[in-house]
């Protein structure tokens, strides 16, 4: 690590004034936490699909509108995505979106945990409106989450990340599954793991926005976990991943680029918090806003130039 990469990984980011932009008091009926939404461009519109966690502890998806991405919230009155009844996977909540526009299906897809008794796993949805939704179902059993659909096809195949955690290992890191029709997936394929020793990713990762298609590969923004004597720290950061072969990272950097610092991220149901789960690329600005949930109580959005996170990574990140 050298000052200067340390220097501009640490701005490149800058946090909105008005953070948060979303918050429990600001909602139309009474919750505990607003966090973790996943980001659409609809029209003129920004549209959020976040994670609304009730007062029994249990997480519905609810969509919220701005003109202008920060500020002028319009949220819905009633969730868009909320547990079915009889669904025992679902019956816990549901948690966690992410949102893809996919050129094949002409549709957005939502991918999103489902918590039941057997543990989290990871559902599909598609919608055209964002008003009324088709349930794909459970496509990857527990334990998995920190699902995210690419915006095109690879191969012929549908891709999908995911983070499972199997066996005595108990790891959490980043993988892939294909798909021809949405619903038979191949088997998991490795693409990124936790690093080895003390490194602010050593404890566990997970993918956070859909990875955003670039000339130089899939721009990955994911989170990473270190576990410290006053608990879980989750910060993000930034890898590079081919374009012919999603599962090869070509460029991984070694520092966080957003981590908490702030009060209201530092203070709430979960302290020490930043965990992205949207993200737009706004090309005529040259502009990237990152929408993230912060101590799992409220909403934020951070912005940074889109030329300058790929310059980034390209130089900065190790192959």
């Amino acid at each position: 690590m050298t000052s200067t990469s340390a220097d501009r990984s640490a701005a490149l980011f800058t946090r909105y004034a008005g953070n948060p932009i979303l918050s429990p008091s600001r909602w139309p009926y009474t919750v505990n936490a607003v966090m973790n939404a996943g980001a659409a461009q609809v029209g003129d519109q920004t549209l959020l699909l976040c994670r609304v966690e009730d007062r029994r502890g249990m997480s519905h998806l609810t969509v919220a509108r701005s003109d202008d991405g920060f500020s002028n919230w319009v949220v819905d009155a009633e969730p868009l995505l909320a547990p079915e009844a009889g669904v025992v996977r679902e019956q816990w909540g549901l948690e966690d979106a992410r949102l893809t526009w996919s050129t094949e299906l002409e549709a957005w897809a939502i991918a999103f945990t489902s918590f039941g008794p057997g543990g989290p796993s990871l559902s599909l949805a598609t919608t055209t409106d964002f008003v009324t939704v088709e349930r794909h179902g459970v496509v990857r059993p527990p334990e998995d989450k920190n699902g995210a659909l690419l915006s095109r096809k690879v191969g012929g195949k549908y891709v999908l990340f995911h983070r499972p955690v199997t066996g005595h290992t108990q790891r959490a890191d980043i993988w892939l599954s294909r798909s021809s029709d949405l619903q038979t997936w191949s088997p998991s394929e490795p693409v990124m793991s936790a690093r080895e020793g003390g490194f602010w990713d050593c404890a566990r990762i997970g993918i956070g926005p859909p990875p955003l298609e670039t000339p130089e590969g899939w721009l990955l923004i994911y989170h990473g976990v270190r576990q410290t004597v006053a608990g879980a720290l989750y910060r993000a950061g930034l890898a590079l991943l081919d374009l012919d072969d999603p599962s090869k990272v070509i460029r991984r950097c070694a520092e966080w680029v957003l981590g908490p610092s702030e009060v209201y991220e530092q203070t709430g149901d979960v302290p020490g918090v930043v965990f992205p789960c949207g993200l737009l690329h706004d090309a005529e600005l040259d502009r990237l806003r990152l929408y993230y949930g912060a101590a799992d109580t409220c909403l934020a959005v951070a912005t940074a130039s889109y030329s300058e996170v790929l310059d980034f990574v390209l130089t900065h990140g190790e192959g």
